[in-house]
């Protein structure tokens, strides 16, 4: 497991993240990105599934599923921030039309219509003061080879073993 799968095992799928928000549907959802909650008139533009194969830097084959949540961080007139059920509602017919792979991995693309969209993946989302909120992060670039060996190297240290060092696998 990579460094990125890691840091994604730790972030919620899509089946997790509709059932948390099943329990209490009527509340707020609310999404926070670079410091700042959406905006309360935000949109779910588009949710998309992408299937995924290819080599990372060392020659490794690759391969996943991603589903894609597009949100427009807007104002629009008097509107309040959508409820957890109308999102879970906005899934459901979603999977009505296209098959959606429930323990793929779950990115936001945030945008506001005016900057470039940037991709987040999210924590699971808590209940807290009568809203939901959903902590985003930016998604960062890795070296798939490289976090393995990194990985290798701390479970080795871990572990005390230090007889004989991890090969080091081919890096960019």
């Amino acid at each position: 497991m990579t460094a990125f799968d890691k840091q994604l095992a730790g972030d919620v799928d899509l089946d997790q993240f509709v059932e948390v928000l099943g329990a209490e549907a009527g509340l707020p959802l609310v999404f926070h990105y670079d410091g700042k909650p959406v905006k309360p008139g935000y949109h779910v533009t588009e949710v998309k599934v992408g299937k995924f194969s290819g080599l990372d830097c060392g020659a490794n084959p690759e391969a996943w599923t991603e589903i894609f949540v597009q949100l427009w961080d807007i104002d629009e007139g008097d509107r309040s921030h959508m409820q957890a059920g109308k999102f879970c509602s906005i899934i459901r017919k979603v999977s009505d039309h296209v098959r959606l792979d429930e323990p793929a991995r779950l990115t936001f693309e945030v945008s506001d219509g005016i900057m470039p969209m940037q991709l987040y993946r999210a924590e699971t989302p808590s209940p807290a003061d009568g809203i939901f909120n959903v902590t985003l992060h930016p998604l960062a670039a890795s070296c798939k080879p490289r976090d393995r060996w990194l990985e290798q190297q701390s479970a080795a240290k871990a572990a005390g073993c230090c007889s004989a060092p991890a090969a080091k696998q081919a890096c960019c």
